[in-house]
């Protein structure tokens, strides 16, 4: 991937993902469900850890993070959508 082709979570993203940027989570928590695994991403992996670490400190426990991100997991050819 070139850097002209820049992840946008509306032009591709995991099945059933749902997006809810790392500087809204804290005060959107009630969106996040707390019975199922959640696995965090994005571009990077930079902001996905920001975001982990707030959902274990709210409470959550079965908290994944994407550490190479979705620009990685794309590359590597695993499945998404567009």
């Amino acid at each position: 991937m070139n850097c002209e082709q820049k992840y946008n979570y509306g032009n591709a993203h995991l099945e059933d993902s749902y997006l809810i940027p790392v500087s809204e989570l804290e005060s959107r928590l009630d969106e996040v469900p707390s019975e199922t695994a959640i696995l965090v991403y994005c571009r990077s992996g930079r902001r996905s850890v920001t975001a982990s670490n707030i959902l274990l400190d709210a409470g959550y426990c079965d908290v994944y993070n994407m550490e190479a991100g979705f620009n990685e997991w794309r590359s590597g050819g695993y499945p998404y959508e567009e």
